[in-house]
């Protein structure tokens, strides 16, 4: 039998990569089609992330540690996990685990350096994304619940990170930070971008650095979505606004676009029959609301208007409370709407 090559050994490990990964990362854990654990040898944490099926991306058992910026294939991961010097050892051991015939070891061919991740790009969003963890019970819930925000149903979109990369620019060094993470799709769910909020380490408020927020990923269209849109749906720019709007309408879907420029160009979902326009109180989300409305239209979409008696409608939740803010928004719905959606909290 010809001796395989170090690509014919990883190829077969990636076939059965998430054996390989209960195995020798015995201390992470699945989550969706990555296997998620601290590093690759097998420290428990969530930074590092194995991927289990080919796909578009990359084949299975191809590796990112997100902290290290450390990438490779699974005979990396059973070279460090087993602490093997040697390469030859460590083709020992591959065969061993997949049960092959024990050839005399040899050196091993040069291996191509795989290409890294894009820093910014739609697949580095997605994989922040699956790196971070539920919201519930975590600094997220309580920034939320410090901003007035407690109905938290539908917000499957937002996770936490508890050691979020920081860098306000390249002449800076890198610190780590709580952070929202929340996922931008598109209108299919695919994943195209991610927007982190950096908290203060009890969450009591954003963290105390310069640029408090950032998006990467592909976000021109899309939106952070929370809910299930139908027929109608509202699309404002922050998260923490769009939220505040549920505290009243619960069962409303909503899309934060993340700005007043990302707001104006915001895609319509097929079903989409009347859209609630979400303002900001300042000239940019005065454009934003005239693009979106002439937008929608054109597309055969009522728009509304939903404006905030202060800056926003976070700021009515905190200052003026809940009754309050029911009270400003209720005139401003569609009659039928209010029966709809505020029949049980009004």
């Amino acid at each position: 039998m010809a001796r395989p090559d170090a690509s014919d050994l990883a190829h077969r490990l990636g076939r059965e990569a998430e054996a390989v990964c209960r195995h020798y990362l015995a201390n992470g854990r699945r989550q969706g089609n990555y296997w998620q654990v601290g590093d690759v040898r097998n420290t428990p944490g969530r930074s590092m992330f194995v991927r289990l099926k080919d796909s578009t991306k990359g084949p299975a058992g191809k590796w990112t540690d997100a902290a290290t910026g450390e990438h490779g294939d699974l005979l990396d991961i059973i070279r460090e996990s087993c602490g093997l010097l040697d390469f030859a050892d460590v083709v020992v051991e591959a065969r061993r685990f997949l049960s092959l015939p024990h050839l005399e070891p040899q050196p091993a061919p040069r291996k191509p350096a795989s290409t890294p991740t894009r820093m910014g790009s739609a697949e580095a969003a997605g994989r922040l994304f699956a790196m971070s963890q539920p919201i519930a019970g975590t600094l997220v819930e309580t920034y939320l619940r410090k901003r007035g925000i407690t109905a938290l149903h539908g917000t499957g979109s937002l996770r936490f990170h508890p050691r979020c990369y920081y860098r306000p620019d390249e002449h800076s060094a890198t610190e780590t930070w709580p952070a929202m993470v929340a996922a931008v799709t598109d209108l299919e769910g695919r994943i195209t971008g991610a927007h982190r909020t950096w908290l203060a380490q009890d969450g009591s408020g954003k963290a105390p650095i310069d640029i408090q927020r950032k998006a990467m990923g592909d976000l021109l269209g899309h939106a952070v979505r929370i809910g299930v849109p139908g027929a109608v749906m509202a699309a404002g720019e922050g998260i923490e606004t769009m939220l505040s709007l549920r505290q009243v309408v619960p069962d409303l879907a909503v899309a934060p676009a993340l700005s007043a420029a990302h707001l104006a160009a915001i895609l319509f979902p097929p079903q989409l029959r009347r859209l609630y326009i979400v303002r900001d109180n300042d000239p940019a989300g005065d454009g934003a609301r005239d693009i979106l409305i002439d937008r929608a239209s054109a597309a055969g979409i009522e728009a509304i208007v939903l404006s905030p008696a202060m800056g926003d409608l976070n700021e009515d939740l905190r200052h003026l409370g809940l009754d309050a803010l029911r009270a400003g928004l209720r005139p401003q719905l569609a009659p039928e709407d209010v029966a709809r959606f505020l029949s049980l909290v009004a």
